[in-house]
């Protein structure tokens, strides 16, 4: 397991590499910027979103709109910051118009993202929305059927426990989803607090989504666990 200023310099050396990516033409000729992914390279919690906006594109940086600032007050709220997770997307170029990502270019992109997960190791994964929910998982289920049920997936060679949430910017379009989202982001602290998924080679993980969800819940019911 590398040390965290050995993986800092990996992602760094990753980054670099990803500036001068062409895989997608259409999106390279267009972008200011490739958005990488930022946060802390050791970190228990990723989250992956869809594509960069206009402001990340600008910046460099994921989710920094008004989707970011409602996730930031999420985070918040179960004791945590942006320094302490690691936030990506499936794309690292924003689509023009903000468009949807087409498959190709999921396809060209997921090596990056791929690699990204195997240096940071994280313990969680949660997925902000349809796509990043459906290419991590494999299946075309949406997110409106899984959003709070953590399971136990393999992600590029790494077993974690996977997490669907509703993206933010979806959540802001509809006030109610906004709720949901923060009732599910609550749980997280749960799903940290539970024994890292076995990896593989060492013991079969436990594929079933429901009993993830439900023995985080039982920590926070049994106080063995606070959510803030």
């Amino acid at each position: 397991m590398p040390v965290e200023e050995d993986r800092r310099e990996a992602l760094e050396a990753l980054r670099e590499q990803a500036q001068t990516c062409v895989r997608c033409p259409q999106l390279a000729a267009a972008r200011h910027t490739v958005v990488f992914g930022a946060g802390n390279p050791n970190a228990d919690l990723m989250f992956i979103g869809e594509a960069p906006g206009a402001s990340e594109d600008e910046l460099g940086l994921p989710f920094v709109g008004r989707s970011g600032k409602l996730l930031d007050r999420l985070l918040g709220e179960i004791g945590l910051e942006r320094e302490d997770v690691f936030i990506q997307n499936v794309l690292c170029c924003r689509p023009p118009g903000n468009r949807d990502p087409l498959p190709a270019e999921i396809d060209n992109c997921q090596s990056w993202l791929m690699e990204k997960i195997r240096l940071v190791e994280p313990r969680v994964i949660c997925t902000l929305g349809n796509f990043a929910t459906k290419l991590l998982r494999g299946e075309p289920v949406g997110i409106t059927r899984l959003h709070g049920q953590a399971e136990v997936r393999e992600v590029g060679g790494r077993v974690v426990r996977l997490y669907p949430l509703f993206h933010p910017a979806a959540a802001l379009y509809t006030p109610s989803n906004v709720e949901l989202l923060r009732a599910d982001v609550a749980r997280i602290p749960a799903l940290l607090a539970l024994d890292p998924p076995a990896q593989p080679g060492l013991a079969d993980p436990d594929p079933a989504p429901v009993p993830e969800t439900a023995a985080a819940d039982e920590l926070v019911a049994t106080g063995q666990l606070g959510l803030f």
